[in-house]
């Protein structure tokens, strides 16, 4: 009896004197609009990279394009006493109830291309200064005069913002005439695809100068299979944030130009600005954090990719 005891009491200083993982490792909790797609994967990766560093445990929800799940995961991570946690694309103002939880646990939230507003400490990657460099490539291409598909996406933040500019920049251009359906997460390969077959069916090679332009490069790239099961060549095709499949693309002629987003660099640098967020607690004043796009094209991809070999993996 006095063996079992002894045991027990052994056992219970064990459990005490041992911290558990959460404690002896700060939780970053990640949510993601879309875990698997490319550039959310490089953002990833760049952020697991600076924690690790940081000795930080990562954590990552894929929320699937819903602001209630990315709302719940948020205040998951709040519950858990996360260090800090940052969310992926979802606008500010939809993850409202995920803010106040955080806020309430003193949890400092930032966001990648989610803007500025409520309480985000951060931002970057936001959705219209990585856009500006190919949509003028596009208006450029047309000569001021044609028809374009945009595959927009309205529920994120990024894609919403790049929308906006795309219109305020068409602005001086009457004669480009757009036409816009909105894509789904998921889905947006095969919606792509359908609505590239919808709008060719009416526009015969022989017209208008025609392009499609996706709010990111998936979209577009669901469009190119369309193109090329029908041997179109005549219509140019655009993405933004520049993912291996795309770059693959450009070389192959399939797709005119990207706008490249180092969202690895992006992901690393946040998190490495989440230590100064962290110290510098109620005097910290919110800001956003850019990191410039590079335009890639049929011209500029070689180039590029001597310089930036990693960004076709």
């Amino acid at each position: 009896m006095k063996l079992i005891s002894l045991g027990l009491v052994l056992a219970a200083m064990t459990a005490t004197a041992l911290p558990s993982h959460a404690e002896d490792k700060p939780l970053l909790g990640l949510v993601s609009i879309a875990a698997t797609e490319a550039n959310n994967v490089r953002y990833i990766n760049g952020a697991k990279k600076a924690a690790a560093e940081l000795g930080w445990e990562v954590s990552v929800v894929d929320a699937a394009g819903s602001a209630d799940q990315a709302n719940a995961a948020i205040q998951n991570f709040a519950q858990r006493n996360a260090h800090a946690i940052i969310d992926l694309v979802f606008p500010a103002s939809s993850i409202g109830a995920g803010l106040d939880a955080a806020k309430q646990a003193g949890i400092p939230v930032v966001t990648w291309g989610g803007g500025l507003g409520l309480t985000v400490a951060a931002t970057n990657g936001s959705g219209a200064p990585i856009a500006e460099p190919v949509i003028q490539k596009m208006i450029d291409d047309l000569g001021g005069k044609g028809e374009i598909l945009a595959l927009t996406y309205r529920t994120g933040e990024v894609c919403r913002n790049r929308e906006t500019l795309m219109d305020e920049m068409l602005k001086k251009y009457p004669d480009i005439k757009v036409t816009k359906n909105e894509v789904r997460i998921p889905g947006y390969f095969e919606d792509g695809a359908q609505y590239a077959n919808a709008w060719l069916a009416s526009r015969p090679p022989g017209g208008d100068k025609l392009a499609i332009w996706g709010c990111w490069d998936d979209p577009a790239i669901g469009a190119i299979g369309s193109l090329r099961s029908q041997s179109r060549t005549d219509v140019l095709v655009y993405g933004v944030n520049g993912n291996a499949q795309a770059i693959e693309n450009i070389k192959n002629g399939h797709m005119t130009a990207t706008a490249w987003e180092d969202s690895f660099t992006e992901g690393y640098e946040m998190v490495k600005l989440l230590v100064e967020i962290k110290k510098a607690g109620a005097d910290w004043q919110p800001k956003a954090a850019e990191v410039p796009a590079v335009l890639i094209t049929r011209d500029s991809v070689e180039g590029f990719l001597k310089e930036h070999p990693d960004a076709a993996q």
